[in-house]
């Protein structure tokens, strides 16, 4: 049966106008941005197949080009059309902190962090610089690592806050394993980057590690 055949209430399109995104599955999601389905199958039992062959929806969303494009009813144009809207929503969660103070706005801290840096295969260092109100001047990668972790220069930090005219910064990195734990070396790494930056009058504010779940706030957490 096609989905125009189904009560409207139960088409994702009208359930998500009367009733919003939040209240749709993962596969409801999936079968809009598809919007058609293929032959013997609906948008919604095609989106359904989908995620059961990349095993979740996070999966799919984070496959690349060659992956993406080997499974049933997607090729390069809806790779396209994918990677344009998830870097929309990378833009809009980067206007979202670029308009309160960081320290105002935790979670749209976090939520920009995990978009940014959450499917990074490899270990990536990067810093949120601040003015004096805590507001987001910029944000860059400053360090990319294997697998295993990146080698980070204090020197380049301080650079950098200096080219940003910086009054406090927020360190970032990813654990490609999922695991948002701090090593013994991150919390080492914190310190010498506090010490490097103290000394040029730029505080760091915190250090949010990216995992699988929520970035963790060494901060939070007592360990800076």
């Amino acid at each position: 049966m096609s989905i125009r055949d189904w009560p409207a209430a139960e088409r994702p399109r009208e359930k998500l106008l009367e009733q919003g995104a939040s209240a749709l599955s993962d596969a409801e999601l999936l079968a809009i941005f598809l919007r058609t389905g293929v032959a013997g199958k609906s948008a919604v039992d095609l989106a359904r197949h989908l995620l059961n062959e990349f095993g979740s929806l996070r999966a799919l969303l984070e496959s690349d080009l060659v992956q993406f494009s080997e499974h049933l009813g997607l090729g390069p144009a809806k790779f396209a059309q994918l990677q344009a809207v998830l870097e929309m929503a990378r833009r809009h969660l980067a206007e979202r902190i670029r308009r309160d103070s960081a320290l105002e706005s935790p979670q749209a801290v976090r939520d920009y962090l995990k978009a940014r840096l959450r499917h990074e295969p490899h270990e990536l260092f990067g810093c949120l610089f601040l003015d004096s109100k805590h507001r987001v001047l910029a944000f860059e990668v400053l360090f990319h690592g294997t697998i295993d972790g990146a080698s980070v220069y204090p020197r380049q930090v301080v650079k950098r806050a200096l080219a940003h005219n910086a009054a406090a910064v927020i360190l970032t990195h990813n654990h490609p394993s999922g695991v948002a734990e701090p090593s013994q070396a991150d919390r080492q790494l914190t310190r010498r980057l506090s010490d490097a930056l103290g000394l040029i009058d730029v505080r760091v504010l915190d250090h949010f590690i990216v995992g699988d779940d929520e970035p963790l706030s060494m901060a939070e957490y007592g360990w800076m």
